[in-house]
């Protein structure tokens, strides 16, 4: 049997998620450790978000600026959920949003971006 390597198609992905970094492959191999938002485009660093539960409606402009059918929100090492008023802002511009941990957010926006959806991760770090 002959295996092949295939790697996700021509957009930024995350190859690597531990609890203090992650590795995203945007035509290089970057380790990031500051939250950071992955639209199929690019990688936007240095999202000043750094805890979920303080986050404020427009802390999603740059998420919602890139047009997203839903936005992946990952939320560190466990699974937490912002204020009220902020996925409400974000549900109102008829856009979904899943609140998940950093690994699971990785793996779901490899998946939906590797089907051509229009998918935006935010990483919380």
């Amino acid at each position: 049997m002959e295996l092949q390597l295939e790697l996700p198609g021509d957009y930024p992905y995350v190859r690597h998620v531990d609890d203090h970094a992650i590795t995203v492959v945007d035509r290089e191999l970057r380790r990031l450790d500051a939250s950071f938002i992955l639209t199929p485009e690019r990688v936007i660093e240095h999202w000043p978000v750094t805890d979920v539960r303080q986050m404020q409606a427009p802390d999603t402009d740059a998420l919602l600026a890139a047009e997203p059918e839903v936005i992946l929100l990952g939320t560190g090492h466990a699974q937490a959920f912002p204020p009220a008023a902020v996925m409400g802002a974000i549900l109102r511009q008829g856009v979904g949003i899943e609140p998940m941990d950093n690994a699971a957010a990785a793996r779901t926006h490899t998946v939906l971006a590797g089907e051509g959806r229009k998918v935006v991760a935010a990483f919380i770090l």
